[in-house]
Parts: structure tokens; sequence; C-alpha cells
């Protein structure tokens, strides 16, 4: 009688796919961030509380129209810069096709996209600071061009820090012989710190030009 032998294999162990550490490390510090504008925030409501009428005259110097325009336009960046991302994830750094074949981009291109909308967000608030400047809204002028300058100023300075964030995740594609789950990385948390800082604009927008 012949016996035969039946060959057993180990299960296969499941594969942990773990979560990246930079990408994690990027949340936690938008978190903090988070916090920090939120601070603004309760300065701004109490100043605001302390003196309404002061309130009332000075925010009637906004032009709430041009605002808006600036508020759409940097929106429409976080829409640019998440194509970005998208295009970053299936592994097409630049564009295959005609720069104007818009479906053809890579995320260099819809990353240079997003830098150009953001930059004139930062035109735009410049140009808006001046003429509140003209009509004698200044820092140093009252309780509400403090709170008005502080909010929207610091905010400024963060969409500074996404611009230069964009031409620096640009330029280490082009430095990449090959482009990479790094590459791919740091794009993914320069979408995450610019959504946020989107996200905080509106609730600016909000509270200074549509509740005034």
């Amino acid at each position: 009688m012949s016996t035969a032998t039946a060959s057993y294999s180990a299960p296969a162990q499941p594969s942990v796919k773990r979560p990246n550490a930079t990408a994690i490390g990027c949340i936690v510090w938008l978190a903090s961030e988070l916090m920090f504008f939120a601070g603004l925030f309760a300065m701004y409501f109490t100043l605001r509380s302390v003196a309404p009428q002061l309130w009332e005259e000075e925010s009637a110097k906004l032009v709430v129209p041009f605002a808006l325009t600036i508020t759409i336009i940097l929106v429409l960046s976080s829409v640019t810069c998440q194509f970005g991302v998208a295009a970053a994830e299936n592994h097409r750094p630049r564009r295959t096709g005609s720069i104007f074949n818009v479906a053809k981009w890579g995320m260099v291109e819809w990353f240079i996209a997003s830098f150009i909308l953001g930059a004139v967000f930062i035109a735009g608030q410049s140009y808006e600071y001046a003429n509140l400047v003209m009509e004698g809204v200044t820092i140093a002028s009252s309780s509400y061009g403090s709170a008005f300058y502080i909010t929207t100023g610091f905010h400024g300075l963060h969409v500074v820090g996404g611009l230069i964030a964009f031409l620096f995740v640009i330029g280490r594609v082009y430095a990449a012989k090959n482009y990479g789950p790094k590459e791919e990385t740091a794009a993914i948390c320069v979408s995450y710190y610019w959504h946020f800082v989107d996200v905080v604009w509106i609730a600016l927008f909000f509270i200074i030009y549509w509740l005034q």
C-alpha cells in the first residue's frame, strides 16, 4: 500500500499597512495650529463684545465683494491642490502631454496653479490692507484694527508658508532622480496644510466680513 503525503503550507500572514509617520506628524502639528487660531478667534470675539459700536463703524469700511472674490480664488487653489495630490498618487509627477491638455497635467503643474492662485490671494489681501490704511484703519488705530490685522495677518503668513512649501515640493520633484514615496508623501502633507489654511480663511471671512 502506498501512502500519499500531503504537503501543507503555512497560512499567509496578513500584511499590516501602517500609517505614514510623516503624515501623522503633519496632522498633529495642524491640530496645534488649530488651537492657535482658536485663540485668535477668542481674542477677536472678546474685543468685539467690549466695543460693538466701534466694530459697526470700522467694519463698514470693508469691501465685502472684493474679499469674497479673493476668498473664491483661495478656495479654487485648494481644488487645484487636490488635483495635484491625485496626480502624485497616480505616480504622475509631471505632465504627459501638452501644457494645454489639463487632463494630462501632473502634480507639478497643478501645484504651480495652486501657487499662482495663492499668490493672487496674498496680492489681493495686500491691496485691501493698503486701502484700509488709507481709510485710517491701522493696527494701532483701535482695538478693531488690532484684531483685524492680527487675525488676517497671521493667516496671511500661513498662506505665504504654504506657497514656499509648494515651491519646495516642486523643486524636490525636479531634483529627484526617481519619483517615489517620499515625494508623494511631501505632496500629501502640503495638501493637508493648504486645505487647513483654506478652511481657516473661510471661518475668518464668515466672522469678519459676513457677521461683521
